[in-house]
C-alpha cells in the first residue's frame, strides 16, 4: 500500500461530525513500515486530535522515532497544510529534506519538505546552555 492510499482509506474513518472536514495522514517510519491516522474531533472544540499527530502517535506506538515521508489528503478545494503544531510534530521526527506531499480528494497535489513547512524550527538546541 501507498502512503496515498493509506491516508485516503484512514479519512475515511475520521470523526468530523462538527466540522465535516474529513482529513488523512500516512507516514513512512525509517522501518519502511507506513502508519496512518485520522482527525478525531471532540466536541469540546478545540480539544480534537489532527490527522498528522495521529499518524506520528501510531509510529512512535510501535517503536519508531524516525519518519522519511509524510501524505496528507483532505477534502478541499486546494492541498491542505499541516497546522502549526503538525509541522512541529513532523518536525521532531523527521530532517527537514523529508518530503510532504499535500493533496485533494480531487487528485491535485503539492510538494514541500518539512524544513519548507516549518522555517526557523524550535529545536532541542535552542534549550542547551
Amino acid at each position: 500500500m501507498s502512503l496515498k492510499e493509506a491516508a485516503t482509506a484512514v479519512r475515511e474513518n475520521a470523526h468530523a461530525p462538527y466540522s465535516g472536514f474529513k482529513v488523512g495522514a500516512a507516514i513512512r517510519g525509517a522501518s519502511g513500515t507506513i502508519y496512518a491516522g485520522c482527525n478525531v474531533e471532540n466536541v469540546a472544540f478545540p480539544e480534537g486530535t489532527c490527522a498528522e499527530a495521529g499518524a506520528i502517535a501510531a509510529m512512535v506506538a510501535a517503536g519508531e522515532t524516525a519518519l522519511t515521508e509524510a501524505y496528507v489528503i483532505a477534502g478541499s478545494p486546494m492541498p491542505v497544510t499541516p497546522c502549526g503544531g503538525c509541522r512541529q510534530k513532523l518536525a521532531e521526527f523527521a530532517h527537514g529534506d523529508v518530503p510532504v506531499t499535500m493533496a485533494t480528494t480531487g487528485g491535485t497535489e503539492q510538494k514541500t519538505t518539512v524544513a519548507e513547512l516549518l522555517p526557523g524550527v524550535f529545536t532541542a538546541d535552542h534549550m542547551n546552555s
